[in-house]
This record gives C-alpha cells, sequence and structure tokens, in this order.
C-alpha cells in the first residue's frame, strides 16, 4: 500500500473508532464517559510531541479505543476487566476496517495495558504514552474532579477525614473524593513511565495534596 492509501486507511480507521467508542461508550457515568478519552487523547498526544519515535496513528487509535469495554466492566460490577476485554473487542473491529494484522495487535496491547489495576505490563513507548495520558487524567484538577463525580454517583459525602478510611468500603456512603485519594491517586505519580508524564504528575500530585489538606481544615475547623 502506497503512502498516501495508508494515509487515507489510517484518517478511516480513526474516525471509525471514534464513532465506535461513542457508540459504545454511551450512557456511561459523567466520570469515566467520553469527556474523559477527549483529555486521555489529548494528554496522549502531548507526551508523544516529547517522545521522537512515537507511532502517532498507534496511539491515537489507541486512545480513542481505550475504554470501549467500560460499560460492560460497569454492568459485571467489576468482574470483567475493560482493559483485556476492550482490546479484545478493538482488535475485531480494527480487523474489519482492513487494518494490518500487527498494527491491530499493537493498538490492542496498548488498550490491554493501560489500566491502573492489572498485571499487564506496558512495555512499547506507545503503550507507555498511553498508560501515562491514562493516570494523568486521575490526577490534579481534573482527577479530583472526576472523584467528586465519581463519589456523587455512588452516593458518597463530601469528606470523611474522621473515619479510618482504610476500613471504609467502595461504592458506600464512605467512597468519598478524599477515599479515592488515600487508595489510589496519591500513588500515581510514583508509577509513572514517561519523563513528561512524571513531570506533570509531580505538578498535578502537589495540587492534590494543598487540595484534599485545605478541604480538611475547612471541614474539620472551619478555617
Amino acid at each position: 500500500m502506497n503512502t498516501s492509501s495508508s494515509k487515507n486507511l489510517q484518517n478511516k480507521i480513526i474516525q471509525a473508532a471514534t464513532d465506535f467508542a461513542h457508540h459504545e461508550m454511551s450512557g456511561l457515568q459523567p466520570s469515566h464517559g467520553w469527556d474523559h478519552v477527549q483529555r486521555v487523547l489529548k494528554n496522549a498526544l502531548h507526551i508523544a510531541s516529547t517522545e521522537p519515535d512515537t507511532d502517532l496513528f498507534i496511539l491515537e487509535a489507541a486512545a480513542i479505543l481505550h475504554d470501549i469495554s467500560r460499560k460492560e466492566q460497569d454492568l459485571a460490577e467489576g468482574l470483567l476487566c475493560h482493559a483485556e476485554r476492550g482490546s479484545v473487542k478493538a482488535h475485531d473491529f480494527l480487523q474489519k476496517q482492513g487494518l494490518d494484522p500487527e498494527e491491530c495487535e499493537k493498538i490492542a496491547r496498548c488498550i490491554l495495558t493501560h489500566r491502573f489495576r492489572n498485571s499487564h505490563v506496558p512495555e512499547t513507548i506507545e503503550e507507555k504514552i498511553l498508560y501515562d495520558a491514562d493516570k494523568l487524567d486521575s490526577i490534579g484538577a481534573v482527577g479530583i474532579g472526576r472523584a467528586f463525580l465519581f463519589a456523587g454517583e455512588v452516593g458518597a459525602r463530601l469528606h470523611n477525614p474522621e473515619v479510618n478510611i482504610l476500613e471504609t468500603e467502595s461504592y458506600s456512603h464512605e467512597d468519598t473524593a478524599y477515599r479515592e485519594y488515600i487508595f489510589k491517586l496519591r500513588k500515581i505519580k510514583d508509577k509513572m513511565l514517561t519523563h513528561e508524564g512524571r513531570r506533570i504528575a509531580e505538578e498535578r500530585h502537589h495540587f492534590m495534596e494543598d487540595f484534599f489538606g485545605r478541604l480538611t481544615d475547612e471541614v474539620l475547623r472551619g478555617t
């Protein structure tokens, strides 16, 4: 396939992937909705601008498709891994679009390895960038906003610094944004895989520390 034909196919696939992902993610709660995918894509392209060997087509397609099985995971109450299921679904979709099998596999691998809570380790630069881009959307001001969105979705209260967070349960009245920060968000900066991802994560981490410190002061002491 010549360069022009290859580029045309890639553009066609990116559009088809966008339509497919948007459809598959319809009806999701706002904390994990289509807005998240758009931010992850922006994060990924920014990080890629600092990594000259990145295959932008592989990265863009993977970012667009990375959460296509999120709804299935929610319906299965977490018993199904959306990264594992999504990688298979994305591979099947891309094959039907006529994409080269090797590129299908690369994109599927990016999706498989993007999740925080599984044993599939990102290896290629595209896998590492997608992993970091997804994690960045969980921290900083955006991460805090998403944590409060999720807390509202499950009916959690505003803040609970006075309880033992380690004894609280997911999807409960105590599943607050602060709980998410203690259990997950504050640990993310140490798990980043790219230089630019680590730089941004460090900044966002400090913002979260300041925010939850002030929130605790205002709630407990009124200051």
